[in-house]
């Protein structure tokens, strides 16, 4: 089921097998085509799922500048909008900001001031799921999985009202 997106369009969701990294930079181009400042991405899934592949894809579906890299150590990296005046991108790594539980923590999420960069960026969270969705109204959940046997991973994408 696709919401209607202002504006027109719509915002669907869908399923793909992702045979190798080059496979999941594409789907992230694709996922790009859709996005636009304001929204928000959230990547859930384990390690070596895929979730930094397919942010470098998103990142050049959106024409940013910089390389995009995982922001683990630095937890948020900003990419500047391209030439072609599109939004910006920030990356997120949530991963470190777990508590005990495994679970970030909503006061390390709000020390980085997203809501603020949502603006006139796509925000892009990693390791987000159960506490960056507060963020917006709607938001792009993708789930990313490997098959342990074959190394193929997969996606599966929907949009999803938080109100």
């Amino acid at each position: 089921m696709s919401a209607q997106r202002p504006g027109g369009g719509h915002r669907g969701g869908g399923r793909r097998d992702l045979p190798d990294t080059a496979d999941t930079e594409a789907l992230g181009r694709e996922l790009a085509a859709d996005l636009r400042a304001g929204d928000l991405v959230i990547l859930d899934g384990p390690l070596g799922a895929g979730k930094t592949a397919l942010t470098r894809g998103i990142g050049a579906g959106l024409g940013v500048v910089g390389r995009v890299s995982s922001p683990t150590f630095i937890i948020a990296r900003q990419h500047a909008p391209g030439a072609d005046g599109g939004p910006g991108m920030v990356h997120v790594d949530a991963y470190r900001l777990a508590d005990a539980n495994g679970t970030a923590t909503l006061d390390d999420l709000d020390a980085l001031d997203l809501d603020t960069d949502l603006a006139d960026s796509v925000v892009v969270v990693e390791w987000g799921e159960g506490v960056a969705e507060r963020l917006t109204d709607e938001h792009l959940l993708v789930r990313l999985r490997r098959d342990d046997e074959t190394e193929t991973r997969h996606a599966v994408w929907e949009w999803v009202s938080t109100t």
